[in-house]
C-alpha cells in the first residue's frame, strides 16, 4: 500500500472508535454488529463475550468485514474505510497488556468495567483488503488496496 493512503487510514482508525464487524453465520447469513475497537496501525482489536453468538460465528469460520466512517458534519460528506480479513484470539498476555496501556494512555478518561477473563475474548483483526472511501456532495470515490500476499481463493485477488 501507499505510504500515504496508510498513514491516511490509520489517521482515521485512530480518530473513530466504533466500527460495524460483519462474519458469516451457520446458516450462510451475514451478522453485522457494532463494536468498540482500538487500532494499533491497521490493526484492530476488540472484546467480545465467550457465551456470544459474534464469538461462536468468529470461531467457525474467521473471515470478517469491517466498516468505519468518520462524519465531516456537513452535507452528508466523510471519509471512511471498509476492510475484509481475518479475526484471531489473541492467546498472549503480553499483547493484552500493551493493550490495556494503550487504552489507558490513548483515553486516560475512560474507566472501564472489565469482566473476568474467561467471559470475555480479546480478538485480532488483520485486513488483507481494505477500501478507503471518500464521500462529497452524494457523490461517493474508492481506492482499493491489498495487503500483503492475497489468499487463495480469497476477494483479494479481484482487485
Amino acid at each position: 500500500m501507499h505510504s500515504r493512503a496508510v498513514s491516511a487510514i490509520v489517521d482515521l482508525l485512530g480518530r473513530e472508535r466504533l466500527m460495524t464487524l460483519a462474519c458469516n453465520r451457520p446458516d450462510g447469513w451475514p451478522q453485522a454488529t457494532t463494536v468498540g475497537y482500538l487500532n494499533d496501525g491497521l490493526n484492530l482489536y476488540f472484546i467480545v463475550a465467550r457465551t456470544s453468538q459474534k464469538f461462536a460465528n468468529l470461531q467457525a469460520d474467521s473471515r470478517a468485514s469491517v466498516a468505519i466512517r468518520s462524519d465531516s458534519g456537513r452535507d452528508g460528506a466523510g471519509v471512511g474505510v471498509s476492510m475484509a480479513g481475518r479475526v484471531v484470539e489473541v492467546a498472549d498476555p503480553a499483547v493484552v497488556d500493551r493493550l490495556n496501556s494503550l487504552v489507558a494512555e490513548r483515553y486516560p478518561e475512560v474507566h472501564v468495567y472489565c469482566p473476568s477473563d474467561d467471559a470475555v475474548a480479546v480478538l485480532h483483526f488483520k485486513p488483507t483488503v481494505i477500501s478507503a472511501v471518500g464521500v462529497a456532495h452524494g457523490r461517493s470515490d474508492a481506492a482499493t488496496f491489498v495487503v500483503g500476499e492475497p489468499e487463495a481463493g480469497s476477494v483479494s485477488q479481484l482487485f
